[in-house]
């Protein structure tokens, strides 16, 4: 059910199909129905969100744990359309996912992976495991225990919703050795973008989701022949890699199928031999 949308409009990040649209669209798009769209959190560790309402299509982002989106339509077999608060991405999830708004999470998981237990105790078979920036609402802390509404978290695991990292290229690096996902955004699978945006998010730095989007909207432009420093983000056609030094690239790759570590130069070279010349760099400011 495409659309043709007017100029400057994304349709990544554009709610409205042949059919429907998000009332704040009324007078931009021509279409039969409007509607506001009701919040809804998600249920569920990592809910994938795809490009059509199938299983088979193709991922195109993950929404986490207790992050909100707006649900537009609920189809019969099961699929919700829905636009995600994080970074506006507009697709399909099971709407078995979701679960009504409910109180706004004031914690967030900052381990990579955690699990949840049905009780303060470590000996108890863990509920689920959740991922690196899932939000949850936390009723107290005892025990070495955050008691949240869903479940038991190590309390070690846990922190404020609006603590904020220092350095994000270091949290990046956490996610060393993580497979590669295309679509991915967690902590399970993650892609080269996803990457750059949950450690930036880590910081309080809001990005978009896909490399061409951050490429245009992140920080300042430096020239290609500019000394590299920590922090740049390096932008070829469809992919972004973190400076961790002058002389250090860290990424999520297909090459390594895994976030990865290399020499500058050697990436350079590699993925020149691939056809990719370095387009952009990037300064976060």
């Amino acid at each position: 059910m495409a659309i043709s949308l007017p100029p400057g409009l994304d349709a990544r990040l554009t709610p409205a199909r042949a059919d429907l649209a998000a009332t704040s669209l009324k007078g931009l798009v021509d279409v039969p129905r409007f509607v506001d769209g009701e919040m809804r959190r998600v249920a569920v560790p990592v809910a994938p969100l795809r490009r059509r309402p199938s299983s088979d299509a193709p991922l195109e982002t993950e929404a986490l744990f207790g992050e909100r989106v707006r649900l537009f339509e609920e189809d019969a077999e099961g699929w919700a359309w829905v636009q995600l608060e994080a970074d506006n991405y507009v697709g399909y999830m099971p709407a078995e996912a979701l679960a009504p708004e409910g109180s706004a999470p004031a914690h967030k998981v900052s381990a990579l992976r955690t699990f949840l237990f049905p009780g303060p105790d470590i000996k108890l078979p863990p509920r689920d495991a959740l991922v690196f920036g899932s939000r949850v609402v936390v009723r107290s802390i005892s025990g070495g225990f955050a008691l949240t509404t869903d479940g038991c978290l190590p309390a070690v695991h846990v922190v404020p919703a609006d603590e904020r990292e220092g350095d994000f290229v270091a949290v990046a690096a956490r996610f060393l050795g993580v497979p590669y996902l295309w679509g991915g955004r967690s902590s399970l699978g993650i892609d080269c973008s996803g990457l750059v945006q949950t450690a930036l998010a880590a910081t309080g730095v809001r990005a978009p989701r896909d490399s061409d989007m951050q490429e245009k909207a992140i920080g300042t432009a430096i020239p290609l022949d500019a000394p590299v420093k920590r922090g740049d983000l390096l932008f070829w056609p469809g992919h972004v890699g973190i400076a961790e030094d002058s002389e250090t690239l860290l990424h999520a790759n297909a090459f390594h199928m895994a976030v990865a570590r290399e020499p500058l130069a050697g990436a350079l070279e590699r993925i020149k031999a691939a056809g990719l010349d370095l387009r952009t760099i990037r300064r976060p400011g």
